[in-house]
């Protein structure tokens, strides 16, 4: 007969059977026992990194036990339970680790730094606050689809300090989104404590300011935890709605191994280790007559046979063999672009116009675009791009979001990894600083780090000339040209901005795509009627000549047209880049070698702009066929001034002719 023994909290099974009580045992013991194997692997150098969630496993157990196999669930580095409750193959987990191919991320990320749709787990990123507004998104396409879902997504104490947990949770209240928020409190946030990290009691208070529902539950009570996630779980499917649940909880290891624990009191140490959410459920069951010590023999035997059996097949394969093309093609999601021609009739149109076209023929044939941003539904922008695409496509489709831009660029990932396709407008290009960490790190990466494209477009209008000042007037592209992973386009006129968008809509990969504001009202031209496409990455001719290559693209484009009125004599090749990210590398090597001379405009400031790099592949590409050296002209390296003298001075149109006049007579 087995011993009893106090535990310090009360385990209630209510109608639990038996067999739901031993699954629940044997679910927590597996990834407990792949912990214990890990620390020694890393101790022998045979992992690089490990963050233990030992001490917390009846949160990710009992959460992913009450979650149906459909619905998604986005978890943290000390959530290995809700991989092994997944039935995640252990193999791949251990290769994941070992950075071998048949982990989930090629070798190109580590830990638990993936998703994988096979098993509708989405990982995480080091900045923690992403993935709450992913969850957002995911949760808002299941909505959209009325299917009766729930989006379970982790984060820690500390996390709720991020901007992204309360933007997301913003979002999710005023959307009525069916995500389940889960806090796991484990005291310390790496070294800090949490009365350094909050001045609240209760984590789950800050649900009150949001108008959400919350719960706090003891994160170490794998019942509590199974039953009170089951009934909330339920219940959202039937009423979709956010919930917030705090699980009181304690980390028994270093933030990762190589921290440590020395920062902890040691009689802290004591009274959590008293709660081993595993040791006092055995005990439980043990005294219950649910388990045996033959059956806890028997159950260890069988989980450390399999640990063995998967890590044997792990070291067994190969290490990866670096592939060079592999790597770079990867970046991207596979996109093979079909060109739809356009139609012979046209009208006049400006930029605008054309822009806003092109989104609602986009928006007619395909039901599965979302348009995300603030005061574009009723209001239809402050451009008035969507001006009467609520009436045409319901709010659902045309959604005002609050003025949160970091959690509306996670939502947009969580709609496409949801199979949405999502276009967000930002309603100034500078705004995008506030959603910068999501674009470059999340959107930008995702493909390359786990094969999930981020079907994404995000609208960006930019530009000087409006007398608008430092805020609402930068053309800030150079900031993406530079991450790999993300596609920037940026055209001059409205046919090719009606073409072009439609096919970074088309393209399942993550585009920005840049407006001129002053070109919005200025620039007609006319356009065909129909729905067409244009591929990114090719550069348009605009003037032929052998003396000099001129290359431009937004503003730059119209200022240089203006002299060549002026001028009609003028002996220039006139390139119009139209997209930056791919660059036509092709049409600008094989211009400057025609004409031995080459002058980069550009609207952006000097230094890092994209003329930069454009200049040095001239000077790698093309420099014994060069007669002069390269010349930018650029806007200077201030911010962007509001007076019209001041931005007039600002601007590189004001530099344009003079420098152009000499490398014409270098």
């Amino acid at each position: 007969m087995a011993t009893k023994i106090k535990t310090p909290f009360t385990f209630k099974r209510q109608q639990l059977k038996d067999a739901t009580l031993l699954s629940l045992y044997k679910a927590m013991l597996r990834p407990r026992l792949i912990e214990e194997k890990m620390l020694i692997l890393l101790r022998q150098g045979k992992i690089s990194k490990w963050f233990a969630g030992i001490g917390q496993e009846a949160i990710s157990v009992g959460v992913t036990a009450c979650m149906q196999d459909k619905e998604y669930i986005l978890p943290m580095h000390r959530n290995l339970g809700v991989f092994t409750t997944r039935e995640v193959p252990l193999y791949r987990l251990f290769a994941q680790w070992q950075g071998k191919a048949s982990g989930f991320t090629k070798g190109r990320d580590r830990s638990f730094h993936f998703g994988t749709q096979e098993y509708n787990i989405v990982g995480m990123i080091s900045h923690l606050g992403p993935q709450l507004g992913v969850a957002d998104g995911i949760a808002l396409a299941h909505k959209l689809r009325n299917e009766k879902a729930v989006t379970a997504v982790f984060t820690g104490e500390g996390g709720t300090s991020e901007g992204d947990f309360h933007e997301a949770l913003n979002v999710a209240s005023v959307w009525q989104l069916p995500v389940l928020f889960c806090i796991e409190n484990n005291g310390y946030g790496l070294s800090t404590p949490t009365s350094e990290q909050y001045n609240c009691e209760h984590l789950a208070d800050r649900a009150k300011g949001y108008g959400m529902e919350s719960h706090i539950i003891d994160g170490n009570n794998i019942l509590e935890v199974y039953t009170q996630i089951q009934e909330i779980t339920k219940d959202i499917r039937k009423k979709p709605r956010p919930v917030l649940v705090e699980f009181k909880t304690f980390r028994m290891r270093g933030h990762e191994e190589a921290s440590g624990t020395k920062y902890v009191p040691k009689e802290l140490m004591e009274e959590w280790a008293l709660k081993d959410p595993i040791t006092n459920y055995k005990e439980y069951l043990l005294k219950e007559g649910v388990l045996s010590e033959l059956t806890i023999e028997a159950m260890e035997a069988e989980i450390k046979d399999e640990i063995n059996t998967h890590l044997d097949m792990a070291y067994n394969e190969e290490a990866i063999i670096p592939n060079l093309e592999e790597e770079t093609t990867d970046i991207y999601a596979p996109f093979e672009y079909e060109e739809v021609t356009s139609n012979t009739q046209t009208e006049e149109l400006r930029l605008i116009d054309a822009i806003s076209q092109s989104l609602e023929q986009a928006m007619k044939q395909d039901d599965n675009i979302v348009i995300m941003g603030q005061d574009i539904a009723e209001y239809g922008g402050v451009f008035k791009i969507t001006d009467g695409f609520v009436e045409k496509f319901g709010k659902d489709r045309v959604r005002n979001t609050p003025i949160c831009e970091s959690a509306i660029v996670e939502a947009a990932m969580g709609l496409a990894i949801n199979g949405k396709k999502a276009i967000m407008e930002m309603q100034f290009a500078d705004f995008a600083t506030s959603g910068f960490n999501p674009i470059v790190n999340y959107l930008a990466k995702s493909h390359y780090r786990w094969s999930q494209a981020a079907d994404v477009v995000v609208r960006m209008p930019c530009g000087a000339g409006v007398a608008a000042g430092p805020f609402h007037s930068q053309t800030n592209e150079a900031w993406f040209t530079h991450t790999p992973g993300l596609k920037v386009v940026y055209p001059a006129f409205p046919a090719d901005a009606k073409g072009l968008l439609a096919t970074a809509i088309e393209d399942p990969n993550p585009v920005l795509f840049f407006e001129h504001k002053a070109l919005y009202r200025s620039i007609r031209q006319e356009v065909p009627t129909d729905y067409y496409t244009l591929p990114l990455g090719k550069a348009s001719l605009l003037n032929k000549g052998d003396s000099i290559t001129i290359i431009t693209y937004g503003a730059g484009v119209h200022w240089m047209l203006d002299i060549l009125k002026e001028q009609p004599g003028l002996d220039c090749d006139l390139l119009d880049l139209r997209t930056l990210s791919p660059l036509d590398t092709q049409a600008i090597i094989d211009s400057v070698k025609k004409t031995g001379k080459a002058l980069l405009l550009t609207e952006d400031s000097n230094f890092g702009s994209i003329m930069s790099d454009i200049s040095a592949l001239i000077m790698e590409e093309c420099f014994e066929f060069l007669d002069a050296p390269v010349r930018r002209v650029t806007s200077l390296d201030t911010p962007i001034p509001f007076a019209a003298q001041l931005e007039e001075q600002y601007l590189s149109r004001k530099r344009l002719k003079s420098t152009l006049q000499e490398l014409l007579d270098y």
